[in-house]
């Protein structure tokens, strides 16, 4: 019998219609296209601003388009992962709040939160329920509105930040394509680099915490780029070394779209050239657990039948991640 690997089928994005771009961002902080482009290659990002919509409305448009596109009855859906750090609520899931915008009912829907590794997670998961027979459709989609956490008086953090969501449909294959490695890896020491310290139970919404600002997005800029730079490249190297696989043999990078020096830097630990990067941070900043999805959707056209790919990613945890996915259409 040949070996059942889950497969993607289909990708979808979806990214609000509101552009916040550098020049927007310049009457906010102290900041200048100049240093933006310059320190993180980010020219613009799509801000969610419709009053009351969160993270499942865009995870529900990704969504919805990713089943018209692949022709998939919502009923045929088995289960629905969402990896996300901004859910709309803190209970019930986002996920759940996905199934039932599109009428997706009666099946396993749950949220991960490993933050910008989440999609990367979240992947491993879907696979190996298609891998052991469970389920025959499982859709992972990644979503974040990152706007509802942002300090627009903080220029080290809403400068990188944006709004969007994307989708895979994942399915068994029995021809060698699919999923065919991932590794996911995280590290609690790093916790208080990257983190939004109020809303949860350790410390409930009081005055207090509204006024220390405690309900935005913080990071601690330098520490988190060293480690980024380091265990994307380092996970991804691994990914490679335990495939066999060589720089010629990569059709595409597909890395978390934090920061443009990063990117770099784990293409050239890699080995790989920035012609075989796919990269849209310039157009949707760091989307969160959306980047790498998106990031497909984007370069779509350009994938072949038994294109090489391997993702990688970092994010708050610390969490990083990667996988081999050999594209199958």
């Amino acid at each position: 019998m040949k070996q059942v690997k889950a497969s993607i089928s289909g990708i979808e994005g979806y990214v609000p219609d509101y552009i916040l771009t550098n020049a927007e961002l310049e009457t906010l902080v102290d900041t200048s296209d100049e240093w933006i482009v310059s320190r993180t290659g980010i020219k613009e990002r799509r801000i969610l601003k419709e009053p009351g919509l969160g993270s499942s409305h865009m995870g529900a448009r990704a969504v919805k388009g990713l089943l018209e596109k692949t022709n998939t009855d919502p009923a045929e859906i088995d289960l629905l992962i969402c990896a996300t750090i901004t859910p709309d609520f803190v209970f019930p899931s986002t996920a759940n709040l996905i199934c039932d915008q599109l009428g997706i009912r009666n099946i396993g829907s749950f949220d991960v939160n490993a933050a910008c590794s989440g999609f990367v997670y979240g992947l491993e998961l879907g696979a190996q329920f298609i891998e052991t027979g469970k389920y025959k459709k499982v859709v992972v989609v990644g979503t974040d509105k990152m706007s509802a956490v942002m300090d627009y008086t903080d220029r080290r953090t809403c400068i990188l930040f944006g709004d969007g969501a994307g989708a895979v449909l994942l399915e068994p294959n029995t021809e060698g394509y699919g999923v065919i490695d991932t590794l996911i890896r995280a590290d609690g020491v790093g916790y208080n680099n990257l983190m939004q310290r109020g809303g949860g139970s350790r410390f409930p919404a009081t005055h207090e915490t509204v006024d220390a600002r405690m309900h935005y997005l913080h990071q601690d800029g330098q520490q988190v780029f060293k480690s980024a730079v380091r265990n994307m490249a380092d996970v991804s190297a691994e990914m490679m070394e335990r495939n066999n696989l060589t720089h010629d043999d990569v059709a595409w990078l597909v890395p978390h779209q934090a920061n443009r020096r990063i990117i770099e830097a784990t293409a050239n630990r890699m080995g790989v050239g920035m012609d075989k990067v796919m990269m849209n941070i310039a157009h949707y900043g760091n989307t969160t657990a959306a980047t790498i999805p998106l990031c497909l959707w984007d370069y779509e056209k350009q994938l072949k039948k038994g294109d090489n790919l391997i993702f990688s990613a970092f994010g708050a945890g610390f969490t990083w991640a990667s996988a081999y996915v050999k594209w199958a259409y």
